[in-house]
């Protein structure tokens, strides 16, 4: 069964897109960033290391409203501006997976002007 999670916590979808979909126990999010999620408006632009923060506290909050959490990310695909920052992505990354983080792909890609990172994620939603 195919269930299309919205929440207002998170940046709203900027598109024809949902902000994530979960089938069985697994949740896919959609490429997420440091969107507002009062405003819709991009945060921090040229910041990477304060926009992958809150791009990770908007996929934090779209993963609770889906009944699970970071803790649960199996795998994240991170999509950043410029392959030289790699280092303050991983940085902020880390404060979110401090842990046994999940399996990572990061590449350099061409973004919107202002942003720096995109992250989508695969989540497994724990049995109660």
């Amino acid at each position: 069964m195919r269930q299309v999670i919205r929440t207002p916590e998170a940046g709203p979808p900027q598109g024809a897109y949902s902000q994530a979909i979960r089938v069985g126990n697994m949740v896919y999010t959609a490429g997420m960033a440091a969107i507002d999620p009062k405003t819709g408006k991009l945060l921090y632009p040229g910041d990477i290391e304060k926009q992958t923060e809150q791009t990770l506290r908007n996929i934090e909050a779209t993963l609770k409203a889906a009944g699970t959490s970071l803790e649960h990310v199996v795998r994240v695909r991170a999509f950043i501006h410029d392959i030289r920052e790699w280092a303050k992505f991983n940085a902020a990354y880390q404060r979110f997976f401090p842990k046994d983080p999940p399996a990572r792909t990061t590449v350099q890609v061409g973004l919107p002007e202002g942003m720096c990172v995109e992250i989508d994620v695969d989540a497994v939603i724990p049995d109660s």
